[in-house]
C-alpha cells in the first residue's frame, strides 16, 4: 500500500473549526453570516489559484489575462489606450506600461501611435491575443461547469441572484473598490 504523503505547512482548518474558534473568541458573531463570508473567500482563493494555473498551461499570466479581457470586453477592433486600461483595472501608469510592454513582447498585443492623435497610444488585442484568451474562455467555461454541476437550473440561478445582491450592497458601501486601493498601499 502506498504511503500517504505529509501534509507540508499548516493545514487550514475547517470552516466548522473555524467559526467554533472565532466564536469562541467573538461571542457576538453571528455564525450563519460567517460561514457564508468564509466559504466565499476560500472559493475565491482557490478558484484563482485553479484559473492560474488553467492560465500558465496557455502561456499567460492572471495579469495579462486581465489586460485580455478588458480588450475584449471593449468589443471590436479590440483597442484601448494604456490609460484607460489602467483605469480599469485599477494600475498605476506605470505598472500598466510594463504589462504592455511584456505583452507586446509576447505577441499578445500591439502598440502604435494613434493616427488621428500622434500623442495618444493605441494598445489592440493581436490573434495570438485573441486565441490565447479563447483558450483560456474554453478551459474556464469546463472549469466552472463541473464546479456547479450538482446544482439544478434553479438552484444555479438562486445562487446568481443571491451573489449579485452580495456584489451591488458592497459596491453601494463600497464604490471604489473595483480596482487597486490606494488607501492600503
Amino acid at each position: 500500500m502506498p504511503e500517504t504523503p505529509e501534509p507540508t505547512g499548516p493545514q487550514e482548518p475547517s470552516l466548522d473549526e473555524q467559526i467554533a474558534a472565532y466564536q469562541r473568541e467573538f461571542r457576538d458573531l453571528d455564525p450563519q453570516v460567517e460561514v457564508v463570508m468564509s466559504a466565499l473567500s476560500r472559493l475565491h482563493r482557490r478558484m484563482n489559484v485553479a484559473y492560474g494555473r488553467q492560465l500558465a498551461t496557455l502561456g499567460i499570466s492572471n495579469a495579462e489575462w486581465e489586460v485580455l479581457k478588458s480588450l475584449v470586453l471593449s468589443g471590436a477592433p479590440y483597442r484601448m489606450g494604456p490609460g484607460e486600461l489602467a483605469k480599469r483595472l485599477g494600475l498605476t501608469p506605470a505598472a500598466m506600461t510594463h504589462r504592455i510592454d511584456r505583452m507586446a513582447g509576447e505577441g499578445l498585443v500591439t502598440r502604435d501611435r494613434d493616427e488621428s492623435n500622434r500623442v495618444r497610444v493605441i494598445v489592440e488585442l493581436t490573434d495570438e491575443g485573441r486565441t490565447k484568451w479563447l483558450e483560456a474562455m474554453r478551459m474556464a467555461v469546463d472549469f466552472e461547469g463541473s464546479l456547479l454541476q450538482d446544482l439544478s437550473s434553479d438552484e444555479r440561478g438562486a445562487l446568481g441572484d443571491s451573489l449579485i445582491r452580495l456584489l451591488r450592497r458592497v459596491e453601494e458601501a463600497q464604490p471604489d473598490a473595483g480596482g487597486r486601493l490606494t488607501d492600503l498601499d
